[in-house]
């Protein structure tokens, strides 16, 4: 599955690319998280929750910037276990100026293999659950960096 998309946040471009590529910071925005653990600069593990229509699952995802570009671009990588479910996930965020000054444009995509008891829920479901994810965790990115 592949999603995309560009989100204005009224901040400063180094002050986004700081906050989301912070785990600790950016983990709070994403619903579901129960815990980060920063492993080191470039890695870290994650707990979240999630639910897709009736069925919640646990996973623990291991996560790992492969690309850097301050103050421009990054590339993470996760993997991802839950009971009987598995995923894989290519994430990448470009950011540029906004028309206005001080405002970030944040051009991102993901590209996500999901495998077992979660795959089989359906693509319709997974979209609508995973837009609707996406929608609360820039919400909150733009809620924590707007003044």
């Amino acid at each position: 599955m592949q999603f995309s998309g560009s989100v204005l946040i009224r901040a400063p471009r180094d002050k986004v690319y700081a906050f989301v590529t912070d785990p600790d910071k950016v983990g709070g925005c994403g619903p579901g998280v129960e815990s980060i653990e920063v492993v080191d600069a470039d890695h870290f593990k994650a707990k979240a929750k999630i639910g897709i229509g009736f069925i919640s699952m646990r996973f623990a995802l291991d996560n790992e910037f492969i690309e850097r570009v301050v103050p421009e671009r990054a590339v993470i990588k996760a993997h991802g276990q839950a009971p009987g479910s598995a995923v894989d996930g290519t994430g990448t965020m470009i950011l540029r100026d906004g028309d206005e000054p001080g405002t970030t444009v944040m051009d991102w995509s993901a590209d996500v293999l999901m495998a077992g008891t979660v795959a089989s829920m359906g693509a319709r479901l997974i979209e609508g659950t995973a837009n609707k994810m996406i929608g609360q965790s820039f919400d909150c990115i733009r809620a924590r960096l707007e003044d």
